[in-house]
């Protein structure tokens, strides 16, 4: 194996950069003559706009125009829309409203968009973002998810009555239903799956310029993949998409909120046309509480139908899943298309039934956040698969062993339609209850007994699909002494720029000092999948290597001339071409350079497809001990044993695996965007009320992993960046309700903060 090639754990190459604070984000980009946007926002719920004046604000200094909906809609700007579609249970579409830019008429949540000013600094479109005068007329709002869908509740849309969003279903509802009819055992849980917001370090911003000879933007956006964005920009500006060039430097975080378009990027687009300037714009986190899409927000019913040794028959769910005020780019699929055959998780399930209502609500939209709608399909069927081990007095893992699709079974489609590749569950979760000592549980709940504390174990396993069918391109090309590689994903702080390099110098047998790695330009590759769904490292990884095979491949007619011998008689090997046979050799760079002096440089383009999904999956135990006088709680151990397939780099697999569980802890035990029921205000909407996971949540993480290669690509690598967020939430509330079964607990909703442990345990 080549040094610093695929399964060598590397430190990240990038890191000294950012370390040392010389990454440069989009907030880093200055353009000659530059000015700033600021936006206005709804301090409402649900009002009708009346009035707008903004002649006070036009006349403040610096001020460079104040633009409302009545601007945009005169400029024939387009509307935000969603991507994906999903059908209603009789064939029809989802309802499909209007997102305006800027709020047309009403708003819809607190935080819409009223209106845009530019000036030359910051300060002065503050002060006059202040004195716009907006005529509202309060209305009444729907603003929690079950209330939203209660007869004569607030309608959000005229057009979706009920505020239903789509009726989705999904299974065999008359094999279910014959199934629960002759099951020995029935067992059912009803789920919280709390909202949240996803903060990344780096706020979203904005910077665009643009060339009025040309009819060209250049914009500057922290973003997930910089095609997407051009793509659909272009729909909402109504221009071609090769009149945008999209450049996304380095990124402090994604997790799902930056690979949307928003209405303040489109603004600042139409805006620096028509003012002629570049036009800056960095949200801040009272902007990108109230603004940037969040995640989850479920209400869920669950049901397993069993036999008496604990064989499940058959699943059902009913899910309520929040959309908030409008439809943001993906969100129709992350609540039913994402999650569809996960349901059922890793276990053998004859029957199946699912029935999803999105619901439209008066709150910032929901859309992707790490795991995008597998997180809660995994928490559904772990909490239940653990309320059956208890209502029929198994084991925790001994159910799940009766269940588990075994090894030989593979490839599996499940009752849901779902096509598994591979994987070995057994082995893993065996391996996880060994490592937390499963054994000496009793011994270790006496001792924290003995100290006045509660101790519970908990486990879950998750199955995830990710990496879906798609493709990804790749174009290298030599830069002097080192090869420069463009992908169409785009790094947002996982490492990439290591990964893909250790494939590249795996392939090209070179130094990986002498690979560069690059992302985030519209212009230097026709298109891209940008990242998300886990796709990067199976998608793009592939393409990495496609394209050094491919420019090696072209090297070789150049090395022959070179050797004066038939590309048959020729070897490539540690960055040389030899002749068979003998030592004369030709290193790959001087043939580079030979072609490039004939005048055919060595360039690749090469297009990657996968056809098929990845599986990765793994067991997660948490151990917790909680003080029954305060609730307050401590997670003591927490053991991963993951299956993703070929490892790239141990290093980076276990960092992401750490950051999954931190924010799946962060969901199970702290954070939750609340809302006022009455007055539609975030009440959780800064960092003194948002409760984000910090290191003491966490315990030292024990992560293994064991390599099962996919079946779905060449490399035989799965998805990580979403597991430990699906894992987590699960397995910790699991331990929550083993702590506290003694006093007759058998329910408890994320977040499992002290004050509800407190209260379940009856100390009111």
């Amino acid at each position: 194996m080549y040094k610093f090639g695929v399964g060598q754990a590397l430190t990240r190459i990038e890191d000294k950069r950012l370390l040392t604070g010389q990454g440069h984000f989009t907030d880093d980009e200055i353009e000659a003559g530059q000015v700033c946007a600021y936006f206005l926002r709804s301090p409402h719920a649900h009002a009708a706009i009346d009035r707008i004046d903004v002649a006070a604000a036009r006349a403040l200094p610096g001020v460079l125009g104040v633009f409302t909906a009545a601007d945009a809609d005169a400029a024939g700007l387009g509307t935000i829309k969603p991507v994906i579609k999903t059908k209603n249970r009789d064939g029809s579409n989802n309802v499909e409203p209007d997102w305006p830019l800027l709020a047309r008429g009403s708003v819809r949540h607190v935080g819409n968009l009223v209106a845009m000013v530019v000036a030359t600094n910051e300060a002065q479109a503050r002060d006059a973002a202040d004195a716009i005068v907006v005529g509202y007329r309060a209305l009444p709002a729907a603003v929690e998810l079950s209330a939203a869908v209660a007869p004569g509740a607030p309608q959000v849309w005229p057009e979706a009555p009920g505020n239903i969003c789509f009726d989705w279903i999904h299974g065999d509802e008359a094999k279910t239903q014959a199934a629960f009819a002759s099951g020995a055992h029935r067992v059912e849980v009803e789920l919280v799956n709390n909202r949240v917001v996803s903060n990344p370090i780096e706020p979203r911003a904005a910077l665009v310029r643009h060339d009025a000879a040309a009819d060209r933007y250049t914009l500057h956006v922290a973003s997930q993949g910089v095609h997407n964005i051009r793509d659909r920009m272009a729909g909402a500006l109504g221009v071609k998409p090769e009149q945008i060039r999209v450049l996304t430097g380095d990124v402090g975080g994604g997790f799902g909120t930056k690979i949307f378009v928003y209405p303040e990027y489109v603004l600042a687009c139409w805006a620096a046309k028509k003012l002629g300037r570049p036009i800056k714009w960095t949200s801040d986190r009272s902007h990108a509480f109230v603004t940037d899409v969040h995640g989850r927000d479920n209400l869920a019913k669950g049901e397993l139908a069993l036999d008496r040794e604990g064989k499940i028959l058959a699943m059902r769910a009913t899910i309520l899943a929040n959309m908030g005020a409008y439809l943001s780019n993906f969100a129709p699929l992350i609540p039913a298309g994402s999650p569809a055959g996960m349901f059922t998780g890793v276990y053998a399930i004859p029957a199946a039934f699912i029935n999803v209502k999105a619901v439209f609500t008066h709150t910032v939209p929901v859309d992707a956040y790490r795991g995008a709608g597998r997180p809660e399909a995994s928490y559904l069927i772990e909490r239940l698969v653990d309320a059956a081990a208890r209502q029929i007095g198994l084991d925790p893992g001994e159910i799940r062993r009766r269940n588990f699709i075994p090894p030989a079974a593979f490839p599996f489609t499940n009752s849901l339609g779902k096509k598994f590749d591979s994987g070995e569950f057994a082995r893993n979760m065996d391996q996880a209850r060994s490592t937390v000592d499963w054994a000496g549980l009793a011994r270790r709940k006496a001792q924290a007994k003995a100290r006045g504390k509660l101790l519970g174990l908990g486990l879950s396993y998750y199955i995830e699909v990710c990496a879906f069918a798609g493709t990804e391109i790749a174009h290298a090309e030599f830069e002097g002494e080192t090869v420069a590689v463009w992908v169409g994903t785009q790094n947002n702080g996982q490492g990439h720029e290591t990964s893909f390099a250790q494939v590249a110098a795996e392939r090209f047998g070179i130094p990986i000092e002498r690979i560069r790695i690059r992302f985030g330009d519209s212009d230097r590759i026709p298109k891209g999948g940008g990242t998300g769904g886990s796709r990067s490292m199976a998608l793009g990884g592939h393409a990495v290597g496609d394209a050094a095979v491919a420019i090696i491949d072209k090297a070789k007619a150049v090395a022959g001339e070179l050797l004066e011998v038939a590309t048959a008689d020729l070897a490539y090997a540690e960055g040389a071409f030899t002749v068979v046979g003998t030592d004369r050799r030709v290193d790959l760079f001087q043939v580079a350079a030979e072609a490039t002096r004939r005048g055919a440089a060595l360039v690749a383009d090469v297009t990657y497809k996968q056809t098929d999904a990845t599986f990765p999956n793994g067991c997660h135990v948490a151990e917790v001990e909680i003080d029954p006088e305060t609730g307050a709680l401590r997670v003591v151990r927490y053991v991963a044993v993951d299956d993703f397939g070929r490892v790239v780099n141990p290093l980076l697999l276990a960092g992401q695996v750490h950051g999954g569980i931190a924010q799946g802890l962060g969901q199970a035990l702290i954070e939750h965007a609340v809302y006022d029921h009455a007055s539609g205000q975030l009440l959780s909407g800064s960092m003194m009320d948002y409760a984000m996971p910090m290191a003491e949540l966490l315990p030292p993480i024990e992560f293994a992993w064991n390599e099962v290669p996919c079946r779905t690509n060449p490399l035989g690598v799965k998805g990580a960046g979403e597991a430990g967020s699906i894992g987590a939430p699960a397995a910790v509330i699991n331990a929550i309700l083993d702590a506290l079964a003694p006093y007759g607990v058998t329910a408890i909703d994320m977040p499992a903060t002290p004050e509800k442990i407190w209260r379940a345990l009856g100390r009111r």
